[in-house]
């Protein structure tokens, strides 16, 4: 559903949308017990190339459930399919991805508000259109690896099964130190050599599908196994040149995931870590800035925790203090089953545990400095559930008077089906971010966002963020971000939900303005008169 911003701070072009934008935020300054906040403007020239490349994505993990279940997916609705269940006809959808199934509001018409699909915003890849392929450690086909995983319906694997036979997973890499000993048995498609003998072979595989495929782009997504967090060492891992000297040393504490994010790196494709553990050290992430190249991380956000973010902070926000949460879970799952070791579990643990501090840390009147909430989290490995993985969470609250009040969720997540979406999310909403560039205040130059790219944090359960920026975990204001960054790289404000213009009376129903008179700025109308100070805050529009 295409639409057009008619606006002097917006221009079409072949190539490019470009729009004026003036963003409003405040600087806050304490001097004893006073506070002062000064309300700040600046100045965004927003420039968006218009033309979708042709996209690939290749996935580390890609045998497994996820993997598998996304690349079925996208080809039955390629394909158009339809199968039977015991429930009836069923169609593909995408429903649960935020990209194609949720919408945003352009304002309101005769008719009322109008609601647009979140992807109508700017140009954006076509799921359908995007190229699949990847490694995995176990050389299983992707059919036969979509039969183990019994996530999708028998009549729609048989239809599949002849486009999925011929795809087979390339050779990845296999550290056994860093997954647990229960994955030994399905190694049997592993990379021989030294770890950077390994890095050059990830490489090559990224030249070799992007040629065959006649692609613009590739974007590396990690969907394998959860890794033990490894250690971070002077010396080792804490500078790009130290990093790349620890792989040609053949370092044992550089793990797989840090591998592929260096191979990609190298390579100029974006790289997102969906497991939990510490792919991006501080190597990698000054390897990305050294070659302007996108990181997001860390571990997708899907059932349980994504219900996490919504509910501390409606609490918090509601006045009612959390003091206890506890979250337990069983699964299946050949991801249960690498949870099960002490190790993997313990990443798990901390990309869940954290996800409710920034909205702690909010409420200061309900939370001395430093106080949280007790906070466990169990993961145990039930193979009869398999992808159907159960959570259950208690939230104990202290409320008015000292009163307490508890709320206990059952949740049934169908994993794969649930993280699927938002890999394909991740992987759309990556791409379009690397066609936007921007000028901010007086710069000279357009620039592209920072390396790590934050805006994605509303689908990983613990988001890195540039040095020096807020971590932002509560979703709704997640969800705000990516929308409003989109809006104003179209010249829309941000959705306030205000709706000024139906709180007054009739009698004084005001005007409303027009475009104000002005002059240009690289192209673009703007005030002349407007105090714009300089802020060099990208990380304030991006978290």
């Amino acid at each position: 559903m295409a639409f057009t911003v008619t606006s002097p701070n917006v221009v079409y072009t072949e190539k490019y949308i470009e729009s004026l934008y003036h963003y409003e935020t405040s600087e806050v300054k304490q001097h004893g017990g006073k506070i002062e906040v000064i309300p700040k403007k600046t100045v965004y020239t927003f420039k968006t190339e218009r033309k979708v490349p042709k996209l690939g994505c290749m996935l580390v993990g890609w045998g497994g459930n996820n993997g598998t279940t996304l690349t079925a997916s996208v080809l039955a609705n390629k394909l158009c399919l339809s199968w039977n269940t015991k429930s009836g006809v069923m169609k593909p959808n995408y429903t649960g991805s935020v990209t194609q199934a949720s919408t945003v509001s352009l304002g309101t018409g005769q008719d009322g508000e109008v609601f647009v699909p979140l992807k109508a915003l700017l140009p954006m890849v076509e799921p359908n259109d995007i190229v699949f392929d990847g490694w995995d450690i176990n050389s299983m086909n992707i059919a036969d690896a979509m039969r183990r995983a019994e996530v999708l319906d028998f009549d729609l694997q048989r239809q599949l099964r002849p486009y999925l036979e011929s795809l087979k997973p390339r050779p990845s890499i296999y550290c056994p130190d860093f997954i647990a000993a229960n994955q030994a048995d399905r190694a049997d498609n592993v990379l021989k050599g030294t770890k950077k003998q390994m890095v050059e072979q990830i490489r090559a595989d990224i030249r070799d599908f992007k040629a065959k495929n006649q692609l613009d782009k590739v974007v590396v997504l990690w969907t394998a196994n959860t890794e033990r967090f490894c250690e971070i060492q002077a010396g080792l891992n804490d500078t790009c040149e130290h990093l790349l000297a620890s792989i040609a040393r053949n370092e044992d504490e550089v793990s797989p995931s840090t591998l592929f994010a260096v191979a990609s790196i190298l390579e100029r494709c974006s790289y997102i870590n969906g497991s939990p553990q510490n792919t991006f050290v501080p190597g990698v992430v000054a390897l990305a800035e050294k070659y302007h190249t996108f990181l997001a991380g860390d571990d997708f956000k899907s059932g349980q925790t994504k219900i996490k973010s919504v509910l501390v902070d409606f609490l918090v926000s509601a006045g009612i203090k959390p003091v206890s949460i506890v979250s337990y879970n069983h699964l299946g799952n050949n991801d249960g089953k690498n949870l099960s070791s002490a190790k993997q579990f313990r990443s798990k643990e901390i990309s869940k545990s954290n996800v409710v501090d920034d909205m702690v840390e909010s409420n200061p009147i309900l939370y001395k400095k430093g106080e949280k909430p007790d906070h466990c989290v169990v993961i145990k490995y039930v193979p009869y559930v398999k992808d159907s993985k159960r959570a259950m969470d208690e939230y104990t609250s202290e409320i008015f008077m000292n009163g307490t009040n508890t709320l206990v969720i059952h949740n049934t997540c169908e994993d794969s089906l649930l993280a699927a979406p938002i890999i394909l999310d991740l992987i759309i909403l990556c791409e379009v971010c690397e066609r936007i560039k921007f000028q901010a205040g007086g710069d000279t130059k357009f620039q592209s966002f920072n390396s790590i790219l934050s805006i994605l944090s509303y689908l990983l359960k613990a988001p890195i963020v540039p040095n020096g920026t807020p971590v932002v975990n509560a979703l709704f204001r997640q969800r705000a971000c990516i929308e409003n960054i989109f809006r104003a790289c179209v010249g829309l404000g941000p959705q306030n939900n205000m709706l000024l213009e139906h709180k007054h009376s009739h009698a004084a129903n005001p005007k409303p303005m027009e475009n104000c008179n002005g002059v240009y700025i690289n192209g673009l109308k703007s005030d002349i008169n407007s105090d714009i100070p300089h802020i060099p805050a990208l990380n304030l529009l991006c978290n």
